[in-house]
């Protein structure tokens, strides 16, 4: 098993829900996140004066699953959250030893 972290804008976020919908993923994780890269902040003008933002908002998605599904689902949440411009975001994808859902028991890929 796998586990997938994608970290985008977050406009994107419903474009890469149905992304991943159409490959026949449903289950995924949102959490809203700050952070920054090479983006790194920007600067704001609120009552006359200057800020700096330094933490930009993220949305990051997370989502486990089986190893054979990997590469579209990458492929799926790279495509529908490209804009081309910087901060589009990153994808983490690491493995997963056990999945367990706590109502039934069930391990594994039936857990997922």
């Amino acid at each position: 098993m796998k586990k997938i972290e994608a970290i985008i804008k977050p406009f994107k976020l419903d474009e890469v829900k149905e992304a991943l919908h159409e490959i026949g993923l449903q289950g995924i994780t949102v959490t809203e996140a700050k952070g920054f890269g090479r983006q790194k902040g920007h600067t704001e003008l609120y009552r006359g004066a200057e800020y700096v933002v330094d933490f930009l908002p993220k949305v990051k998605i997370e989502l486990v699953i089986e190893d054979d599904l990997m590469e579209r689902a990458v492929e799926a949440i790279q495509q529908a959250a490209h804009t081309g411009r910087i901060g589009d975001g990153k994808i983490f994808v690491s493995t997963v030893e056990e999945a367990i859902r706590i109502r039934t028991g069930e391990r594994g890929k039936e857990a997922i």
